[in-house]
């Protein structure tokens, strides 16, 4: 720790935090940019207070760039955030300033406070705490029983493709439901484990019941979630093309404290669906944003093709862009963005209507 101590009444300073599973790091520099100290606290309630103690120590605390707000950095923020000061969520420091300047955390914590002073490649964090939390954290675990379903399917159907020929033309040309329901009430007999058919159909019978517990938890997270989402949104829910997970998932992305989203097209380059200038000289073009939140950018999608396929007005806008020469892939993309839109006033308006 270095040791330069100001007079703490005199002037404003500026922190920054590296966050790990276990401890903290944290810098303050003045708004000169020069380090005022560093040190390391434990990623507990009393270590919380001991860092907003020590930093407060320097002088009045301007702000805090924080690494990994909306991971080990969650518990500090919504401190920080109880105690009025601003939180900015900062990015992990670029590969050529690690070259030159080393990777430490007091160096990480250091660049975190300078980036917040400067205000460059900041952002506000989500607030992790109300409806929206409860609802991010529901859907984590759907998610989770959502892929892990897949993949057992896809076990199911892999076992089926290697099994002997008399099991494998017994249950190929099944559905996916009759499948389950077979090869889960299927009783092998345990005693001849060592016969390839017989430990197939064990595995099978296993994979399908675990199947459908898998469905069994879907169904009731999607219970709770239906109702959750509504009540936070109705007018979201009741839009064209979105349903649950859609609207659950696009609540999420923008958060808490919406009012952080400066306009609509902050919220549509969240979603990674504002197109990304890429001119050069004579030639104007832009390109495909790749950057952005996936998961937010596929719940638009699934708007688009739900409306390509149900909405009158989609339709004739994909026709007449057609006509303009523009490929299927541009048209959806362009969809995307006006949807973003749409979607952007749904979430950030107090009264939102539904559209139409």
């Amino acid at each position: 720790m270095l040791s330069i101590t100001p007079d703490t009444a005199a002037f404003e300073v500026a922190g920054g935090v590296d966050t790990h599973q276990d401890t903290h790091t944290a810098a303050v520099i003045d708004l000169l940019g020069r380090v005022l100290g560093t040190e390391q606290f434990p990623a507990t309630a009393a270590g919380y207070r001991a860092l907003l103690t020590w930093m407060n120590g320097f002088g009045r605390l301007h702000r805090v760039g924080v690494e990994g707000t909306g991971a080990y950095g969650a518990g500090l923020t919504r401190r920080l955030h109880a105690e009025q000061v601003e939180v900015i969520e900062v990015d992990r420091p670029n590969r050529k300033t690690r070259r030159f300047q080393g990777k430490s955390d007091p160096i990480d914590a250091i660049a975190a406070a300078r980036s917040a002073l400067a205000g460059e490649r900041t952002g506000t964090p989500k607030h992790h705490h109300g409806r929206i939390e409860a609802l991010r954290n529901l859907r984590v675990a759907r998610r989770s029983a959502v892929k892990q379903r897949a993949d057992t399917q896809r076990q199911i159907k892999t076992l089926i493709v290697t099994a002997p020929d008399a099991l494998r033309a017994q249950l190929r040309a099944l559905s996916i439901t009759q499948l389950i329901i077979i090869c889960a009430n299927r009783r092998p007999d345990y005693s001849d484990t060592a016969n390839p058919a017989t430990a197939t159909t064990i595995a099978l019978r296993s994979l399908a019941r675990r199947h459908q517990q898998l469905t069994t938890e879907i169904t009731d997270l999607d219970k709770l979630l239906k109702p959750l989402v509504t009540a936070i949104n109705p007018a979201l829910s009741a839009t064209h093309g979105v349903g649950t997970d859609v609207a659950g998932q696009l609540l999420v992305t923008a958060g808490e404290n919406h009012n952080r989203l400066t306009s609509e097209a902050a919220f549509a380059m969240l979603c990674g669906a504002a197109p990304l200038p890429a001119s050069s000289g004579k030639t104007t073009r832009h390109r495909l944003n790749r950057g952005g939140d996936r998961q937010a950018n596929a719940a638009l999608y699934t708007v688009v093709l739900s409306r390509l396929r149900w909405d009158p007005r989609t339709r004739d806008y994909m026709q007449r862009r057609t006509k303009d020469g523009l490929s299927k892939k541009e048209i959806i993309r362009c969809l995307k963005r006006y949807v973003a839109r749409e979607i952007y006033q749904l979430i950030t308006s107090e009264h939102p209507k539904p559209a139409t």
